[in-house]
């Protein structure tokens, strides 16, 4: 009986460190991996681009003057450095923050065009991009996001007092691409559209006794060429 115990412990005993030998391998085969971001399992890069692009703002001639029915507006274009960057969230989706700023001289079209003043425009704009993957080094992408224009260190022209611009946001679009030299640096093209409509008012020492006042209806095409650098 002590003969016939002994052997089934022993067995018990055998059978135990092999289920424990298989339970630690299984372990071992199924310990789990830390999970890679859904960024970094796509690409080893940084998330992080900036680009530098001289920009020409091309200005759309168009506005009102409430005291003068069928008279409007004409504004200066201008050439203008930029500075972008971007996040991105994949390799195909991407939020860009554009930082520029920029002048414009403001004219009455069919009054004589007469030199109203002057205005600088600081224009923020936040854009959610889709960017194409499958072209190799050529890289196109589209976006679409909100500006909002701040207007700054407005001067007013001889005969006119007291200009003011408002601030006001405005829907943007763009279509662009950049050129991959190498893993990092790049050349890019992009063409942006505005749709910014705001108030304006101005005292008019020359031709009425009280103010002049209508919208500004500027809508800029920024069309821009410059160097990327992907860190």
């Amino acid at each position: 009986m002590n003969i016939n115990r002994a052997r089934v412990l022993s067995c018990l005993a055998g059978a135990s460190v092999a289920l424990f030998a298989m339970g630690a391998t299984a372990a071992d085969l199924a310990a789990p991996q830390e999970a890679p971001t859904a960024y970094e399992a796509l690409s080893t890069k940084s998330p992080w681009q900036i680009r530098v692009r001289a920009l020409g703002v091309i200005t759309n001639d168009s506005g009102s003057i409430d005291q003068a029915p069928g008279v409007g507006l004409e504004y200066s274009d201008s050439v203008v450095p930029e500075l972008d960057i971007t996040y991105y969230f994949t390799e195909n989706f991407a939020a860009e923050l554009i930082l520029g700023t920029t002048y414009a001289k403001i004219k009455t079209d069919g009054l004589g065009d007469l030199d109203v003043g002057k205005a600088w425009l600081l224009p923020p704009t936040l854009m959610l991009q889709y960017h194409f993957t499958d072209f190799g080094a050529f890289k196109p992408y589209v976006g679409a996001g909100v500006n909002y224009s701040l207007f700054y260190n407005q001067s007013d022209r001889a005969g006119f007092t007291g200009l003011d611009v408002e601030d006001n946001f405005g829907a943007a679009l763009q279509v662009g691409f950049d050129y991959m030299l190498d893993e990092h640096w790049g050349i890019n093209f992009d063409v942006k559209k505005i749709f910014l409509e705001t108030d304006w008012k101005v005292d008019n020492n020359a031709l009425t006794n009280g103010p002049l006042s209508g919208k500004a209806k500027i809508d800029p095409w920024l069309i821009g060429a410059g160097v990327t650098y992907r860190f």
